[in-house]
């Protein structure tokens, strides 16, 4: 297990039940700086490993698995998977993590003091693709927390041909005979993330697959998190109403050949709403994973500058 990583879960509500959301976390709980780190549509919390560590000793890092990814629970009713339940799943968890700690002991408030977390406690959030659309709902609220936003590869116009290449393989279950065939199949689907290493690849495998009792192995998330593109005839998907109501300062990343977040959008972004500055990387499409040093370094500047 990684240096300063720990596991928990919450106890999240939605319309026909609870739920368990797990979520790792790392740096010291105490700090005032918590970062909230969300993955894509079918990734997992393991996605920000790199980026939390990186981050872990100024910051407390907090990356859910998102409800029927990873090793959150599955929602018993498919219809609920959709950003009303993903939003107040993660007003729950900012409701935790920002939660004032306990008193303890001499020590524990000593702590306590030094890091200065006895006032107000600062939510910074990191979104990929789906997760950055959560956080930007979540932005665009009155009296939001969240006090600096990264939206990575993702703005508020969807175009419907990059939804329609998602909708072709989520949901659809794959079984392979081995982890080999499947990590084959991970790169194959993922290829626009860019050209990560090969340790890279089997880290992104490897925490989002599982291996069933036939021996087979195959993707760790549920196949009905498709039921929003099967409920409904797929089209551009407008958020602009909600962008725009986005006050925080914000940092904008997009893989240059991204085809979720084209550029005529991403440089619209940096004129309306919050006006991020926008930061492209080269050879990649969508997403930029946060894996390699200039992206880290992009992302650990923007949340740490003020401090």
């Amino acid at each position: 297990m990684p240096r300063m990583m720990r596991n928990n879960t919450v106890l999240c509500l939605g319309p026909h039940g609870f739920h368990r959301m797990h979520y790792t976390e790392w740096g010291d709980p105490a700090r005032p700086r918590v970062v909230v780190c969300v993955h894509g549509l079918t990734r997992n919390c393991r996605d920000f490993d790199s980026l939390a560590q990186a981050l872990a000793s100024e910051c407390h890092v907090v990356c859910p698995d998102v409800a029927g990814r990873g090793r959150s629970g599955w929602l018993a009713h498919k219809e609920d998977y959709g950003y009303p339940q993903y939003m107040a799943d993660m007003t729950t968890l900012m409701a935790r993590a920002t939660a004032t700690p306990a008193a303890g002991g001499l020590i524990a408030r000593l702590r306590r003091l030094l890091s200065r977390s006895e006032g107000t406690k600062h939510v910074c959030w990191v979104g990929t693709s789906m997760g950055g659309l959560i956080g930007m709902l979540l932005a665009a609220q009155p009296e939001s927390p969240i006090a600096k936003l990264v939206l990575n590869d993702v703005g508020p116009l969807v175009p419907k041909a990059s939804l329609e290449r998602i909708a072709s393989y989520v949901g659809k279950d794959p079984r392979f005979a081995t982890f080999e065939q499947l990590e084959a199949y991970v790169r194959q689907i993922s290829a626009p993330f860019g050209p990560l290493t090969d340790g890279q690849w089997r880290h992104l495998t490897l925490h989002g697959v599982k291996q069933y009792e036939d021996g087979s192995w195959g993707m760790v998330y549920d196949p009905g998190i498709a039921a929003p593109f099967r409920s409904n005839a797929l089209q551009d998907v407008d958020l602009w109403q909600h962008y725009d109501n986005v006050r925080c300062p914000t940092l904008l990343l997009r893989g240059a050949q991204s085809d979720l977040l084209p550029r005529d959008i991403a440089q619209e972004m940096t004129r309306r709403g919050p006006r991020p500055r926008l930061i492209e990387f080269p050879g990649i499409g969508h997403a930029p994973m946060l894996m390699s040093a200039d992206q880290i370094a992009a992302v650990r500047e923007f949340l740490l500058a003020g401090t």
